[in-house]
């Protein structure tokens, strides 16, 4: 079962949201829903989402080509947003559209931007190691054309 797609994706989703979830509550329950708890929460969360998603590509990379990762932690992602704005906002005792249409849609472009720069910043940081999936064949590939010996041609 781990090894189906669909599990890694469900997995990440939720993940995600348990960030969002531990950050809400902890506002709602420690900090009496101050307006500044809530905005270093904010922050905090999506610093951890972008962290977390960012550590996870880095890992990803350096075994698989991004073809493979990038639709799975797309996925994931999306599906921890949709959960995050949906669900989220009835562990803090209000709902998805309390603050009004704005706040909503804000939250949703904030989350997906942490999610594309962390996503970004994984990949740079493996590629600029030389550590990505395409690095390491090109290594290899080089190595073997090394390793061979010189074709001999006569005339």
């Amino acid at each position: 079962m781990r090894e189906q797609r669909w599990f890694r994706i469900t997995v990440l989703a939720v993940a995600l949201f348990a960030i969002n979830a531990v950050a809400r509550l902890v506002v709602r329950f420690a900090f009496d829903d101050s307006a500044t708890a809530q905005n270093r929460a904010t922050i905090v969360m999506f610093a951890l989402i972008a962290l977390a998603l960012g550590a996870l590509t880095f890992v990803r990379a350096q075994r698989e080509r991004p073809s493979r990762w990038l639709p799975d932690i797309g996925f994931g992602a999306l599906g921890g947003m949709l959960l995050t704005v949906l669900v989220g906002p009835f562990l803090s005792g209000s709902g998805p559209f309390a603050s009004g249409a704005g706040d909503f849609f804000a939250q949703i472009w904030l989350y997906s931007g942490c999610a594309i720069a962390g996503t970004l910043i994984g990949y740079w940081v493996a590629v600029m190691l030389g550590r990505d999936y395409r690095s390491k064949s090109l290594k290899a590939f080089t190595q073997a054309r090394a390793t061979r010996p010189r074709r001999v041609v006569r005339r």
